[in-house]
């Protein structure tokens, strides 16, 4: 049985739409030195890609948070894989996430993240399913694209580990 992935957002697409959410972090920090949180596995891709478009000076870590088990349905159980490796204390935080539909991963992680008393957390998609979302205290402060509930891969996203190198974001249509 093969997958059907119908192109949602081609990759011209993406590239121009990271070009402007950069240029708004851009001309928001002015300067400011900035802490990317890098969400794995899926933010990866988008992470690396706004990096480069960042003027002020960048540092980065990595955590990798999970709510989904090998489906297309989120468990509802979230649990962090991998924690941060440097401290927070007064750093301008922009957590970098792949995707956010439900809000609960995000909910989670930004709770435990204040407590480690950086200078401020904003939040950074690259997709957004608000009709989705269950935690609607999850404020997304840069937003590259609003999708509709469809299930997404590409750019990062995965089905069971599949298609995270796909340079477009696709629709997954399963075969019946």
């Amino acid at each position: 049985m093969e997958d059907k992935i119908r192109v949602l957002l081609s990759e011209e697409e993406v590239d121009a739409r990271i070009n402007e959410v950069a240029a708004q972090i851009n001309a928001d920090y002015a300067g400011k030195p900035i802490h990317l949180i890098c969400i794995l596995k899926g933010g990866v891709f988008f992470t690396c890609e706004l990096a480069k478009r960042l003027s002020m000076p960048v540092s980065l870590d990595f955590m990798s948070v999970s709510s989904y088990g090998s489906g297309m349905e989120s468990s509802g159980v979230v649990k962090i894989v991998k924690d941060l490796d440097e401290p927070l204390e007064g750093k301008n935080v922009l957590i970098v996430e792949d995707i956010i539909d439900s809000g609960r991963t995000l909910s989670y992680l930004i709770e435990i993240l204040q407590k480690r008393n950086p200078n401020g957390i904003k939040l950074c998609t690259l997709l957004d399913k608000p009709e989705r979302r269950v935690k609607k205290q999850v404020k997304v402060d840069y937003t590259c694209f609003t999708i509709p509930d469809k299930f997404v891969v590409g750019y990062g996203l995965d089905y069971d580990q599949k298609y995270r190198n796909l340079p477009y974001i696709g629709v997954v249509e399963l075969e019946q």
